[in-house]
């Protein structure tokens, strides 16, 4: 059984996906970008204020699903330009500790409303 999660605490999707989806005891979370839950627009800043930003959706999306940060298991980040990775990487390192979940790091061409950050995850429920 698949069941829709969402938050007003995040961004709502642009389009016609769920924020997140729980699924045999997992949460799937769709990418956040960092946009401002309040206004709809991208967060102004550089690439850490960016992240804290999508880190912040991200969470609300978990809360909403009954998860948390801990509960993460795996995590894809894209990054506009990977000279921004040490930099993410910190604000990043703020979120998840040890152990951290398993992640892979990609640059992408380009990212929806030319963010420069989008993360997505994989959470397990009940751990």
């Amino acid at each position: 059984m698949r069941q829709a999660v969402s938050s007003d605490r995040a961004p709502a999707p642009v389009g016609p996906y769920s924020q997140a989806v729980k699924a045999g005891g997992l949460v799937f979370c769709s990418g956040q970008i960092p946009l401002d839950p309040r206004t709809g627009e991208l967060v102004a800043g550089d690439i850490g204020e960016q992240t804290r930003q999508v880190l912040h959706n991200l969470g609300a999306v978990l809360e909403a699903a009954g998860a948390a940060y801990a509960d993460v298991v795996r995590i894809t980040v894209y990054l506009a330009d990977l000279a921004d990775f040490a930099a993410m990487n910190a604000v990043y390192g703020e979120f998840f500790v040890l152990p951290a979940p398993a992640r892979t790091t990609v640059q992408a061409a380009r990212l929806p409303r030319d963010a420069r950050v989008e993360i997505d995850a994989i959470a397990v429920l009940g751990r």
